[in-house]
């Protein structure tokens, strides 16, 4: 019932900027925390950001200063600004989704941003 869809991935230069957006259909978008992870080749899946359904903001320690997360209730989306690219942010990213009344979990089916030269 819930799906999420990712766009806006591509490839940037180091310090190029990008906008993700996820967007959330099948359900209310208000009722859940939004957030962003990543997966590079070879390594395990790490949060990058989170905003709860009351704004509140979560950055990983790697992407703090360089990127942000935000939500449009409206548009039933979640952004991921990202500036200043470096290479080690190539990665695979996802879109989760946590509804606290139901506790389930959605994931969407991710998109790739490559940083390179």
């Amino acid at each position: 019932q819930v799906h999420l869809v990712e766009s806006g991935g591509g490839l940037v230069q180091p310090g190029g900027s990008l906008r993700l957006s996820c967007l959330l259909s099948g359900s209310i978008f208000s009722v859940y925390d939004m957030a962003w992870y990543r997966q590079a080749p070879g390594k395990q899946r790490e949060l990058v950001a989170e905003i709860t359904r009351a704004g509140v903001l979560t950055l990983g320690h790697s992407v703090h200063g360089r990127f942000t997360i935000s939500r449009d209730n409206a548009k039933n989306t979640v952004y991921l600004r990202m500036n200043s690219l470096k290479p080690e942010d190539t990665a695979v990213y996802y879109c989760n989704a946590v509804g606290l009344v139901t506790g389930h979990n959605y994931w969407g089916q991710g998109t790739q941003v490559t940083v390179s030269s």
